[in-house]
């Protein structure tokens, strides 16, 4: 192994630029040079790159983001995007791409190895909404979980003050990991997945039974995939990403609207949005990410190609690339039931 290219697609979160570093470092001491992939899987459809050397890595393990920056470009729509990666990878002279990213960056990455045309990949997770397989915990997960606990707490005070209802929709688009442990380390009233349907009149009931026992406020955090019993997925808009998706919000105002008017108590709503993906990592996810870059680059030197660097327990070890693609990581509903001890 002579030269790697190191890539970061999809959302940005906390972490990405410690796991750049982790890769640098560890590839510097077995003389290994790096060429880091601007924006994804865009920079190698449009050879945009640059080499990256200790002084590039130097002083950004505390910064969130990502310096090679990212995008959601998806190379599978089209035939000769694909083509593009593979010729760049060639004319990059690259032994082996690590790609960090979620379900749909990995999903890339695992296609190009089964394909067998040259590309040798190794993968990292990343999700703030670790709702990726194979893997107990993505980086990111701890550090947007703070920033929406952060973020209840303070609402707290206000909503107390104002005896109000406040609805905070915070992300996740299919699991809610990020709303069940944001809202049981806040004390949340109500906390509502996408794993289960929203009954408006269940909401309804928990929050006037509060009040009737002297609460005269309420918190209730929501995901932002979370969906009415009879209803769809709100979106702010039906177009969609390269991946198939569509951009999701709007259920905290619409939730906040039913309960205003099916209880009469004064609610407002507050979308944390991308608050959670911005700022410094915590220390946690500063010492995951660094330690899935170095097993990252281990795994390349090492030849394994086709794997993902995965947290079990409190090891991080090798698993195969197609494990952590299959199927989404989605909340145990036991886990749920802990949470709907306290509520109300």
């Amino acid at each position: 192994m002579s030269r790697v290219g190191v890539l970061t697609g999809g959302g940005d979160c906390p972490g990405l630029n410690a796991v750049i570093r982790g890769v640098v470092r560890k590839a510097s001491q077995s003389n290994v040079t790096v060429i880091g992939i601007r924006n994804g899987w865009k920079g190698l459809i449009d050879m945009d790159t640059v080499e990256l050397g200790m002084e590039s890595v130097s002083g950004i393990l505390p910064k969130g983001g990502t310096i090679l920056g990212t995008s959601r470009t998806n190379p599978y729509k089209k035939t000769d995007d694909v083509a593009k990666v593979i010729e760049n990878y060639k004319k990059l002279k690259l032994d082996a791409l690590i790609a960090i990213g979620g379900e749909d960056t990995l999903g890339v990455a695992n296609k190009l190895n089964k394909e067998k045309k040259g590309v040798n990949v190794v993968g990292v997770p990343k999700t703030i909404d670790n709702d990726l397989n194979a893997t107990d915990v993505t980086f990111g997960f701890d550090t947007a979980v703070n920033i929406a606990t952060e973020a209840i707490d303070r609402l707290h005070t206000t909503a107390e003050s104002h005896h109000r209802i406040m609805v905070v929709e915070v992300m996740g688009r299919h699991a809610g990991w990020i709303a069940i442990h944001s809202g049981i380390a806040a004390g949340a009233d109500v906390i509502l997945i996408p794993e289960l349907k929203m009954d408006l009149d269940e909401i309804c009931d928990i929050l006037k039974r509060r009040h009737a026992r002297g609460k005269g406020f309420s918190i209730v955090v929501v995901a932002e995939g979370a969906t009415f019993k009879a209803g769809q997925t709100v979106t702010q808009e039906e177009k969609l990403d390269s991946f198939g998706h569509v951009r999701l919000g709007g259920v905290g105002e619409i939730l906040a609207a039913e309960i205003e008017s099916r209880t009469g108590f004064e609610t407002r709503v507050t979308v944390l949005g991308h608050i959670q993906r911005g700022g410094t990592p915590s220390a946690f996810d500063r010492v995951l990410a660094t330690r899935f870059g170095v097993k990252a680059m281990d795994l390349v030197l090492t030849k394994k190609f086709g794997y993902m660097a995965s947290l079990k327990g409190t090891e991080v070890v090798e698993v195969p690339l197609e494990d952590a693609v299959g199927t989404l990581k989605t909340v145990d509903m036991k886990f749920y039931e802990l949470a709907k001890t306290f509520f109300g």
